[in-house]
């Protein structure tokens, strides 16, 4: 068997906000056509109307993958522009209200419309989907236990949705309580070998109960289309810089479990009742009150734990070319993860004497501002 090429590939769903109020706005047919013309297959309506998606190419590394996202984010940008409109990188609208939203007229989407009934018609919520090409389906299934424990940790670093309907839920991660009322999702169980994987999912795919596995929808789970681990757990960046080192982080995290495994070697797989424990925590808080280090058994502050990974994975990202993007994930901890930056702004809105509405419009804007700070 030969070695992955821990190749990159990341998805992206934006929301368009008008320009001049930034409200929520449905997604002009001629605005797509524009941006397929450009981005071919790269760019895709998604389950709502205000909604975008877009899928990097196939990457050789972040910086290949920095080239290409930034080319797509620039290029949504460019032409929503043309029809009055903004991109914005961020998993929950502060002030939308789902019931005024509308779904793409689309076979698979008119099929989710129709099977998952009133639990889809609240997905007012985007995430970023993370692909790390590994090749051999046994490996596939092998690192897939081993990184479920980290994925509370991809989730803090990654939280960007405070707000709901123009209220301030609490939680750094709000989205994840919506996409949890959709079947097969959560983490993924703890399945010993692709086979037991494929007899799961061939047991839905025969009663005609799913299509095929894309319809399971796992914080991560192995790409149906392609040969890779996909995370699925994270919210979407506002900054791309952000989301290139999350996604770096990833990466070498799955290569460091591969090198393990070439030495014989293992990570501690823990229950998913342990797992989910930090799941909470990590989309109640964020980063801020920390997460459990279940080998110490202790709730370590998430900086140190961040350290310890970056650590972990140190000669792994050197291997990849990702360092730097790794310890940059030591900045997202140091200025606050987009849940904070957006309280902040909300703050500082209040302090202004705006009410409610205006602090939701001022964190609208300040996603817009922060959606071209890196292109």
């Amino acid at each position: 068997m030969s070695d992955p090429a821990f190749t990159l590939g990341i998805e992206e769903e934006y929301l368009l906000v008008r320009q001049d109020t930034l409200a929520l706005s449905e997604t002009p047919a001629a605005l797509m056509d524009d941006c397929a013309a450009e981005l071919a297959d790269q760019v895709s309506p998604e389950f709502l109307q205000c909604q975008i998606e877009i899928g990097t190419r196939v990457c050789a590394d972040v910086g290949e993958a920095r080239e290409d996202l930034r080319r797509l984010r620039a290029t949504v940008a460019r032409v929503a522009d043309r029809y009055g409109l903004a991109p914005i990188a961020v998993s929950c609208h502060p002030l939308a209200h789902w019931r005024a939203q509308n779904h793409t007229d689309k076979q698979r989407y008119n099929d989710l419309h129709r099977d998952l009934a009133g639990v889809v018609r609240r997905l007012l919520i985007s995430g970023m989907h993370v692909h790390v090409g590994l090749g051999c389906d046994a490996l596939r299934a092998d690192l897939m236990r081993q990184l479920s424990y980290f994925l509370p940790h991809l989730l803090a670093l990654s939280a960007s949705s405070p707000f709901w309907q123009g209220e301030d839920t609490g939680l750094a991660s709000y989205r994840l309580t919506v996409f949890d009322n959709l079947p097969r999702t959560g983490l993924p169980p703890q399945l010993d070998a692709w086979e037991d994987y494929r007899r799961s999912v061939d047991a839905l795919v025969d009663l005609g109960i799913i299509e095929d596995a894309s319809k399971i929808w796992w914080d991560l789970r192995p790409s149906a289309r392609f040969p890779t681990l996909e995370a699925r757990i994270c919210d979407v960046q506002p900054r791309m810089e952000h989301a290139l080192s999350i996604a770096a982080l990833f990466q070498s995290l799955a290569r460091m479990l591969w090198r393990l495994r070439t030495r014989n070697q293992r990570w501690r797989v823990y229950d998913r009742f342990l797992i989910e424990e930090n799941r909470w925590r990590a989309q109640r808080y964020g980063i801020t009150e920390g997460l459990i280090d279940f080998g110490a058994g202790e709730i370590k502050p998430f900086r140190t734990l961040l350290d310890e990974m970056i650590e972990l994975v140190e000669e792994d990202a050197a291997a990849l070319g990702c360092l730097t993007e790794v310890e940059r994930a030591r900045e997202i901890v140091a200025g606050g993860v987009s849940a904070s930056r957006q309280r902040a702004a909300a703050a500082a809105a209040q302090a202004a004497g705006g009410d409610g509405e205006a602090q939701m419009r001022a964190v609208v804007a300040h996603l817009i501002e922060e959606y071209h700070a890196d292109l």
